[in-house]
């Protein structure tokens, strides 16, 4: 079988109904239009609603893409870890520091670096700076989200104020 002797099977291709073509058969006289009016006579334009402003120009364009399951972290680099002199960090220490704002997931990342063993304890962990911290000795914890293993929740009014 060659590609020239590929043919759909029967039924499957229809030829399109040829309307407006005598009285006789099926589609004659007004084609399918009903009778009379503007529409019947072929001058309107697709999406044209009689003056009103059309759905395609009163629709907001959208501008982009908004992820309302979006995560975002306060960073933090090893050398204000290094900076703060603790052996033992977590995000209450690093708040009562100054270093974090009231609320918010931590990372740590790797600018910098760190010479002494430092216990760390975070929400998230860059590469760099899980190495980093593992070199120097010290031990990392990952602190579990606040929403569990699943999703956070959406952001948005749209989304939370129901």
């Amino acid at each position: 079988m060659k590609i020239h002797d590929l043919r759909p099977p029967e039924g499957a291709h229809r030829d399109r109904k040829r309307v407006g073509r005598g009285e006789g058969g099926k589609g004659g006289k007004t084609a399918g239009r009903g009778s009379k009016g503007q529409r019947a006579r072929g001058t309107v334009p697709v999406g044209f609603e009689g003056g009103q402003m059309p759905l395609h120009m009163r629709v907001p364009k959208l501008r982009g893409f908004k992820n309302p399951f979006r995560v975002e972290y306060q960073a933090i680099n090893l050398d204000a870890l290094a900076e703060s002199g603790l052996d033992a960090v977590d995000p209450d220490v690093l708040r009562a520091k100054g270093l974090l704002h009231k609320k918010g997931l931590v990372k740590i990342l790797g600018r910098g670096s760190i010479d002494r063993a430092v216990t760390v304890k975070a929400h998230a962990f860059s590469k760099s700076a899980e190495a980093a911290i593992t070199a120097a000795g010290g031990t990392v914890e990952v602190l579990p989200k606040p929403w569990g293993d699943r999703r956070p929740p959406a952001k948005g009014n749209h989304l939370t104020n129901r």
